[in-house]
This record gives C-alpha cells, sequence and structure tokens, in this order.
C-alpha cells in the first residue's frame, strides 16, 4: 500500500527463529504486504524466546505484529492471520461457501487448540528423565490419532478448506511440520506429506524462508 507521498505502509513482524511466526512471513509473502522483520533469537538452553519480547507485548511470545497504518499490535497466530488476510481484501480468508468456510474456520482453531498441544507436551516429556519417556508412550498414540485423521482430510482435497490454499493452510503448516522433525510424520502418510512438498515449494514460501533466516522445520 502506497499512501500520498510515496510512502510504504509496512508490518514489523516480531520474528523468533524457529517458531510459529516463520507463518506469518509466509502470509505476507503470499499475500505480497509489505513488512520489515525484528529479529529474536531463543536461549540456546532453555529454548525460550529472550525478555525484550515483553517490550513488545505482556507475554513475551512471537509472533506478534505492529501495523504501522493503524498502530495496532496485533498477537496470537490465528488473529494475526485473520488480520493479514481482512487487510488484504479476504484473499485467502474464507471461500465464501458454508460448508467449505465452516472446514476453514474448524481448521483455523484445530492447529493450535487440538493438535498443538501434544505435540508440546512430547516436546516437554522427551526432556524430562526416566518419567518423561513413560509419559511420551501414552502421548504419541494421541498424536498418531491426529496424523490419521488430518490424512484422511488430506487425501479427500488438495488444500484444508478446499480447491484453493488459504489461512487454514498457513495455520496447519507449522504444527505439521513440528510433527515431521519429531513426531512420526513421515512417508506412511503420503497426502500429508505431499501437502508439505506443495507449501514449501511455493515461491512466497521460500521467499519467507529467505527473509526469515534458518529454519528448522521446512
Amino acid at each position: 500500500m502506497v499512501p500520498a507521498g510515496g510512502r510504504i505502509i509496512s508490518i514489523t513482524v516480531h520474528h523468533l527463529n524457529n517458531s510459529r511466526s516463520q507463518r506469518i512471513l509466509w502470509l505476507l509473502e503470499e499475500l505480497g504486504l509489505p513488512y520489515t522483520i525484528t529479529r529474536y533469537q531463543r536461549d540456546s538452553k532453555t529454548m525460550l524466546a529472550p525478555a525484550s519480547l515483553k517490550k513488545v507485548h505482556a507475554l513475551g511470545k512471537s509472533p506478534v505484529i505492529v501495523d504501522e497504518e493503524t498502530g495496532l499490535t496485533v498477537a496470537e497466530t490465528a488473529v494475526i492471520v485473520n488480520y493479514l488476510i481482512a487487510k488484504a481484501g479476504g484473499r485467502m480468508g474464507a471461500p465464501g461457501e458454508a460448508a467449505a468456510d465452516l472446514r476453514y474456520q474448524y481448521w483455523m482453531h484445530y492447529a493450535e487448540g487440538s493438535l498443538m498441544p501434544p505435540l508440546v507436551l512430547k516436546l516437554i516429556m522427551g526432556r524430562v528423565p526416566v518419567m518423561g519417556r513413560f509419559a511420551m508412550k501414552k502421548v504419541q498414540p494421541m498424536i498418531d490419532n491426529h496424523l490419521d485423521f488430518v490424512e484422511g482430510e488430506l487425501a479427500a482435497r488438495e488444500w484444508f478448506s478446499g480447491d484453493d490454499i488459504g489461512g487454514a493452510d498457513v495455520m496447519m503448516s507449522f504444527p505439521l511440520e513440528a510433527a515431521r522433525s519429531r513426531a512420526g510424520l513421515n512417508g506412511s502418510r503420503p497426502a500429508t506429506m505431499a501437502w508439505l512438498k506443495r507449501i514449501h515449494a511455493r515461491p512466497a514460501y521460500q521467499a519467507a524462508l529467505a527473509q526469515g533466516g534458518p529454519y528448522a522445520y521446512a
């Protein structure tokens, strides 16, 4: 967007390495919205975000964006995705047909509400001696159940909300990339692996990787 005077209105992405914020860079590239990046590095021992992120948002987590045009600070990935899609005139938003719209909203919430919790639990338990290994034996079947469910859905359609890529695919990218990295997602679920291959091949995804820096899950 170029306002009177020719100055480009930009969005600042507060980007933490190897985090959910990589999805926001990808979406911005897909939508063609101008943005800049403020970078943060995880602590090499704790893997936590630095305290400096709390100066942007009280919870000190990423992603967070600041929209120069509106002056708004926006947190939570799904909220940011919806905000940016609205800013881009609805591109990559809900398809506009009742069943597909409901499916779109389902996957937008499922990504963080259902799929990420057992993935995070497995990551945490993997760092706890003895009891953690016992707990992981309980967690992996939960993850497998989710991955089988996702596989069945992607076997029926190319994208999560229907015929075209949308915000729901952006939301689902991080948990499925994490599942491939550490939770058993592999070629035994070919439809899901094909979906990952499709998103990783997109020019906008590749451009986001170039902008965001090293990302362990691509």
